[in-house]
Order: structure tokens, then C-alpha cells, then sequence
């Protein structure tokens, strides 16, 4: 019987692949929890296990002191004594507490623990094993669906591989082989911890060094990968020897060695890339099948390029919905901005338009309150033509500039584009300061009736000398006139 126990101990280690001691010191410390749990006591207990007879001794262990301080872990030296007449002050007395009596409750608490502990020491082996794999390619059976994942057997243990490590274009199926990545080990998952994945870009790096023995052997290196599973990859290579074509080798006599990959891919596209140290001949390098016309820099701390195409090819750069360029910037590790031939005219023709072009103050507008102008000018609008080009809900959005305000400032630009600064000046009410800054937050009508009024009585004494004036010119005219009848008469 006690052979047959320690048998089924080692059976055990062997499909766990774990030491057998591990278990055996699960099944002591199962023992201890349940003989503590039936005897109700916080003495020091231990177990041994006995391979010879298969029995696990419980034993309750107590230190001798000269002073006791806790009678459940400490007992005296003359009480010690008793028991053992050799016991000295250090040295620890056990005694034996028998396991016959334990029941069915502390025998279901024994296995629970026994579980519990053979489970833990079996993730330790899988976490020790796996996590200095990660990133090696393996092959992997499907076993079984969990929701969007999918559990596969790696053959000593199982893996997951999520919804987000597969490709968008595959399907799988209960027993299908699979080749995949280790991707990482999480120890603290409650279900298998191994991931694994079939979209990351390290994928098509294995699978071109099993594929490509120049690159096995390290005389052709892939620099870069970026890669969007089930659609398109591009690889970035390079050769350390000046006598090999990096991508010549990667593509192989007639696209064999290439074409293996993309079948173990299941159609993915792939493009092979020479690698440059130079970023602009690289970055025209990685837009490829689209030809670039030039690359410039635009911010090199902030890695950023401009890149110049024909007009015919900026469809070809982009990519279906942006996946090409997204791909190159991935690849060069910068921000691309593509433009066409055109595009870029263009812009170049609209700075040297505004270069060019005259710039009228925002004092040129009559209508409009300094205080106002100030608003404008402090939202970074320092022209008329710029105020020209906004909308009402662009200008709203400055502070302080009401509904009532935009359609007042609107009024104030129609009239200077249709007849210039004096036909906007001679056309416009008599506006004060304090008429417009009371405009923003009151009505029109309000702020007109706010402006200063001429007296009836001032305007008619003003319309009096007038008149005296011209009816003073026209006099001398006849004294004249009646002066030269008379002459001739």
C-alpha cells in the first residue's frame, strides 16, 4: 500500500512535470491544516511523511524556555524534562497527535489543499518554462472556443489565443494545426497563461528565417516589420554581406520562398523593403509599389516628412483606406503627410498669396468699436481680410462677441469691399466708442439710441448763418449786374 501511494505520487509529478517532492510537501502541509482545523488548537504542528509505510505523522512542536510567555508554542525545562530527560534550554519537544480520529470533513480539507498547492507549483513550472520562449514560433492544435478566443494545445500545456491576436481574414477550426508565436506568459491569469498569437508582426519574422537560410544564418537581417494581419505586411531587410541581395533571398528563384509564406498566411500580401540608413531614401523605399517624386523633412524632432507624389500615383501611396502610408510610418518610425504634385502648387501658390497681399487693419472698419477690434485682434484676426473669411460661428466663438455683434461686424466688411474705406466711412452712421461696446451686449437699436443726439435748436442755428452766407454772395452778384444796366443805359 505504501508503494502503491508513493507510485501514484510520482505518476502525478510526471504528467504535472513536477518534482515529486513538490507533492509530497503538499500532502504534509494538507495534513497540518487539517489536523489543526480538527483539533482546534494554534500549536506549532508538522507532518511527515513516511515513503516506506506510506503513513503522514502529525507531530505538535514546543520550544523549551527557561520563562514560558506562550503556553501553546513554549513549555519549560522541567516539564520538558519529564518527557525527555536529555531536553536542554533551545531544543524542541514533540509530541504526537494521533491522525486515525481526522473525519470525512478533514479529509475533504486535506484534498482541497493538496489541489491548491499541486496547481500552483504546476503554473510555476509553465511560467519557468515558457516566459524565456516568447517570441519563438510554435505549432499548436485547436482544441476548443471560449467566446471570441480559442484554447490550443501546445502539447504540455494549453494556450489562449485571443480575438485580438487573430487574423482578421481566417477562420479556424476544431483540430486544425496552427503555426503561432508565443506572445507572452501571464502569471496571473486564472485560465491557461501562455498567449499566443497569429497577427503579430514577429510571426512573419520567424517564418522567413525557417523559410530563408540567409536569414537563419544571420548573413541577411530583418531590420523592420510592421504588419496588419490578413491584409498586408512589409518588411524592412538588410545584408552584411555586400555580395548578397537581402531582397533577392527573401523572395527566392521564381517567389518560392516568399510565396510559402504568404500561403502559410493564407494570402496576405507582403513587401520586401531594402533597408537604408538615410530616412528619406528609406521612407521612399517603404512606400513602395507607389513611386515618390521627393521627401523633405519637416520636423525632425518631432520625426515628421512630407512626401511629394505625382498626381496619378497619391491613391497608389495612400493605400486602401490609408494602409500603405499607415504601414511606411510604421516601418520608418515617422509621421508621413503625403501630398500630390498639385496639392503642394497649390499650397506654395496660397502662401505667396498671402505674402502678397495687402493687409488692411481692422481700424479701417467703420461701425466697429475699438474695443471690439481689440477682442478680434486678441483672438489672433489682425486683418480685414481674415475677418473676411470667417464664419458667424467662428466668430461667436471669440469672447465677448455676440449674434447681434457678428452681424454688425459683417455689415462693417460688405461695406468696405463695396465701396473702399471712404464709401465705407461716408456711408456709415456716426458710431462712438461707447455705442459699439454697448452693442456686444445689447441691441442695435439700443446702442443707436445710446449714440449722442444734435439738439433741434442747435442744428437750426447752425442751418441760419448758412444762410446768411450764400444770400450775402448772391447780393454783391446783382449790385453788379444792376450796376452795368445802368451804364449802358
Amino acid at each position: 500500500m505504501a508503494n502503491l501511494l508513493y507510485q501514484q505520487i510520482e505518476m502525478l509529478s510526471r504528467e504535472k512535470h513536477i518534482e515529486p517532492e513538490v507533492v509530497v510537501s503538499a500532502i504534509e502541509d494538507a495534513m497540518v491544516v487539517a489536523a489543526r482545523k480538527y483539533y482546534k488548537t494554534e500549536e506549532d504542528l508538522r507532518a511527515k511523511f513516511n515513503q516506506e509505510t506510506g503513513q503522514v505523522d502529525v507531530f505538535s512542536v514546543h520550544m523549551v524556555v527557561e520563562e514560558v510567555t506562550d503556553p501553546k508554542k513554549e513549555v519549560s525545562l522541567a516539564e520538558a524534562k519529564k518527557k525527555n530527560p536529555a531536553a536542554e534550554i533551545g531544543t524542541e519537544i514533540v509530541a504526537v497527535k494521533p491522525t486515525d480520529v481526522l473525519g470525512r470533513i478533514a479529509a475533504q480539507t486535506a484534498k482541497q489543499v493538496i489541489l491548491q498547492k499541486v496547481r500552483e507549483a504546476e503554473r510555476d513550472t509553465i511560467f519557468n518554462e515558457y516566459h524565456t520562449r516568447v517570441g519563438e514560433l510554435v505549432t499548436v492544435i485547436v482544441k476548443r472556443a471560449e467566446g471570441p478566443d480559442l484554447i490550443v494545445d501546445m502539447g504540455r500545456t494549453e494556450a489562449r489565443l485571443p480575438k485580438r491576436e487573430q487574423s482578421k481574414l481566417e477562420t479556424y477550426n476544431i483540430g486544425e494545426r496552427l503555426r503561432v508565436v508565443i506572445k507572452m506568459v501571464d502569471r496571473a491569469a486564472k485560465g491557461p497563461q501562455v498567449i499566443v498569437s497569429r497577427a503579430d508582426a514577429s510571426l512573419v519574422q520567424r517564418l522567413f528565417e525557417m523559410e530563408v537560410p540567409e536569414i537563419y544564418d544571420g548573413t541577411v537581417q530583418i531590420r523592420f516589420a510592421a504588419r496588419e494581419a490578413g491584409e498586408r505586411t512589409k518588411v524592412a531587410v538588410a545584408s552584411r554581406d555586400k555580395d548578397v541581395d537581402p531582397v533577392g533571398a527573401c523572395v527566392g528563384m521564381k517567389g518560392m520562398r516568399v510565396q510559402s509564406i504568404i500561403r502559410e498566411l493564407r494570402g496576405e500580401k507582403i513587401d520586401i523593403i531594402p533597408y537604408s540608413e538615410e530616412t528619406v531614401a528609406f521612407a521612399q523605399k517603404a512606400l513602395s509599389p507607389a513611386k515618390v517624386t521627393r521627401v523633405q523633412i519637416t520636423d525632425p524632432e518631432n520625426k515628421k516628412l512630407e512626401v511629394i507624389v505625382e498626381d496619378s500615383q497619391l491613391s497608389l501611396a495612400i493605400g486602401k483606406k490609408g494602409q500603405n502610408v499607415r504601414l511606411a510610418s510604421k516601418l520608418i518610425g515617422w509621421d508621413i503627410d503625403i501630398k500630390s504634385e498639385e496639392e503642394k502648387r497649390q499650397e506654395i501658390e496660397e502662401q505667396m498669396t498671402a505674402l502678397t497681399a495687402p493687409v488692411t487693419p481692422l481700424t479701417a472698419l467703420a461701425g466697429v468699436g475699438a474695443k471690439t477690434i481689440e477682442k478680434i485682434e486678441a483672438a489672433g484676426i489682425a486683418s480685414v481680410e481674415k475677418l473676411a473669411g470667417m464664419t458667424p460661428e467662428q466668430l461667436m466663438e471669440i469672447p465677448g462677441i455676440g449674434e447681434k455683434m457678428v452681424d454688425k461686424i459683417y455689415q462693417a466688411v460688405n461695406r468696405f469691399y463695396e465701396g473702399g474705406t471712404e464709401a465705407a466711412a461716408a456711408t456709415a452712421p456716426p458710431a462712438e466708442e461707447g455705442e459699439a461696446s454697448t452693442a456686444e451686449i445689447t441691441e442695435t437699436a439700443e446702442a443707436a439710441e445710446e449714440a449722442p443726439e444734435v439738439p433741434e435748436s442747435a442744428a437750426a442755428a447752425e442751418e441760419a448763418p448758412a444762410a446768411e452766407e450764400k444770400a450775402a454772395e448772391v447780393a454783391p452778384a446783382n449790385t453788379e449786374g444792376e450796376q452795368a444796366e445802368e451804364a449802358k443805359s
